[in-house]
Parts: C-alpha cells; structure tokens; sequence
C-alpha cells in the first residue's frame, strides 16, 4: 500500500526535500512518489505557512510552541493566536517584543533568530532552525535509528473531505496538518502525525504512528495537561495494527471515545492523502 520511488531532482525545483535529524541536510533536493502521487511542497500547514510567506523560510516548531510541536503556545504564539492567526497578524504583532529579549517579534523573524525564545536573538540564533529542531523528537523517538525525514503537507482538498466521510470521519480544512515520513535508503517505513483532541472542551495532542501499510503501531498522549487523565487512558492499545482507514468510530462522550474519535479523524488523514484516489 505505502510505496516510495524517490530520484534526485535537476535544476532548481524544490517541490520536497528530505531532512536529516541527525545533521545537516541531504545534500541536494529529492523528489518523492508516495503512493503514485507525488509531493508537494516542504510540509507547512497552519502558522508555518503563513510564517514562510511573510518571511521567506519555514520554521521549526519552536516558533510558536515552548517545546515543540504538541506543547503550549510561547508567548509569540500566544501573540500570533490573539491577533487572529492570519497573514496580517505578523503585522500586528511586528513591534512586540513576545520573548522579552530586547529585539521586535519582526526584527528577529527577518534575521532568522526566534522571536519565541529569549535564548535566541539577530546576533545569537541559536540551533532552533537546525534540522533536528525541525522534526519533533517524540516522532524520533518513534522510529529509532531512523535519521532523514520528509514532512508533507496534509492539505486537504473537497475530494478528500469528502472520502474521509465516507470513510466515518468528519475532516475538514481546519484538520490540515503535517505528516512525518521518515525514510531509510530513500524509502518510507512509516509515518507519524500529531493531532489535538478534544474533552469537554479542553485541548490534548497525541501521536499516531504507523507501518509503511498504514498499520498502527502506536498512539500515545503528547501533552495532556489539560486533561490528565488523558495519561492514563487504556484505550490507546487497542488501535495498534488496525489500518488507518479501518479505526473505530467514537461512540458517546466519554475521554475514552474523544480519544477514539480524534485518533479516526488522523488515521483517515493520512488514509486518504496517502493513498491513491
């Protein structure tokens, strides 16, 4: 099911690249076939988007979130969020100083440094946008020994809304996210994704994980601290090696089918931009 033909790309095109989390990046840009279709551009869903068309690069995580994809807002992301997460928020929020580091939210994106993190100023920018920080760790710690990546744009278009329906999930364009690829002798074994769920109206991310078969191999709590109990749920065993298109619908309101149904709504994500139409 989950098939990878990947050729070194000539000229100047750089529809997708590979991302090493061990160093620098794969020397030279990469095209990859997934599933017979192919990719589209460096994975930038959401703020990441918009960060790259204000300013000219995508950034790690770490813009926006304290400690990764997954973890609470930083005060930047908290500033972003507020003035209404759209391209004219970097405008509003371009003379604030969200880290309390002395240089302007948009002095500090234009040079490269982080303007969520104070340890990261336009003359110290630290590792933020070295290539490890750009794939979140609990997605390497999934895969271990895996050392290049390539994250994909999980854009989702009318006909995929409508499949996922059909499919007993409920998506939509607010679902759009990032999905990991991670590869080995330029072939993918599996992917992974990072996804909020929702309990009484309190946000919780977890990880799904799968085989190169879209078979799950696991879903964990990613921060829950605002749903502890989330930590303790048992119901995260009992979806590894289901298919991704074959995850069970929630039923009720409990934690347990808030869990179960954000888990169906990512697996059927990667289902169908993952596999052919």
């Amino acid at each position: 099911m989950f098939r990878a033909e990947t050729q070194r790309a000539q000229g100047t095109d750089h529809s997708s690249r590979f991302i090493s989390a061990a160093s620098a990046p794969l020397r030279g840009m990469l095209f990859v076939s997934l599933l017979g279709a192919s990719f589209p551009a460096l994975a930038e869903p959401g703020f990441a988007r918009l960060y790259k068309q204000q300013y000219g690069y995508a950034p790690s995580c770490n813009a926006c979130h304290k400690d990764g994809g997954g973890t609470p807002l930083n005060p930047y992301g908290q500033q972003f969020k507020d003035a209404g997460m759209k391209l004219a928020s970097f405008a509003a929020v371009a003379g604030r100083d969200a880290d309390g580091d002395g240089a302007a939210n948009d002095a500090e994106a234009k040079a490269r440094s982080n303007p969520g993190q104070k340890t990261s100023t336009p003359e110290r920018k630290g590792d933020w946008l070295d290539t490890a920080s750009l794939i979140p760790r609990e997605v390497q710690a999934a895969f271990p020994g895996v050392r290049a990546y390539l994250p994909k744009d999980a854009l989702l278009t009318d006909a995929d809304i409508a499949r996922a329906k059909a499919l007993g999930a409920e998506l939509s364009k607010a679902d759009e996210n990032t999905i990991y690829i991670p590869v080995e002798n330029q072939k993918p074994v599996g992917t992974a994704i990072i996804f909020p769920a929702r309990h009484q109206g309190k946000v919780f991310f977890l990880l799904l994980a799968t085989d190169r078969q879209l078979n799950v191999t696991l879903v964990r709590p990613l921060n829950a601290r605002r749903v502890p109990a989330a930590e303790a749920s048992t119901v995260y065993a009992g979806f590894k090696g289901i298919a991704a298109d074959k995850l069970p619908a929630a039923q009720g309101d409990s934690l347990d089918a808030a869990i179960t149904r954000a888990v169906k709504k990512a697996g059927t994500l990667l289902y169908v931009r993952l596999k052919n139409a």
